[in-house]
């Protein structure tokens, strides 16, 4: 019997690979009950490249008093950020890695805001 995360890192491996012959960067995300990750990493996986998340000072303050960063409001916002860093850092291409989250919900709106503030995946 396998426990929840092993299951999610199992169904994320297959991705990983796919996305490592590519040779692009990767926009990786991390979900927990209380804030969300992402982080764009560079093809050969050697280097991160750009990062943000809802654990951030400025991000918590922005959240308000709580620091809710486990909701569809603080993915988008996430999501943004990391588009306009990854573009900071020069990249404009990504793979989008959801780790073996379902792509719904928070890990959806993260990946539709990168979108929009202009990330090609």
């Amino acid at each position: 019997m396998m426990t929840k995360k092993e299951q999610r890192l199992r169904r994320a491996r297959q991705t990983r690979i796919r996305i490592a012959t590519q040779g692009v960067a990767r926009l990786t995300v991390n979900r927990t009950n209380l804030h969300i990750y992402a982080a764009v990493i560079s093809g050969d996986g050697a280097k991160v490249l750009a990062s943000a998340s809802t654990a951030e000072a400025e991000m918590r303050q922005s959240l308000g008093a709580a620091g809710k960063g486990g909701n569809v409001a603080a993915a988008q916002v996430i999501g943004q950020r990391i588009a306009e860093r990854a573009k900071a850092a020069g990249v404009e291409k990504v793979a989008f890695d959801r780790a073996g989250f379902a792509y719904h919900g928070r890990v959806k709106a993260l990946a539709d805001a990168a979108r929009e503030a202009g990330l090609q995946f």
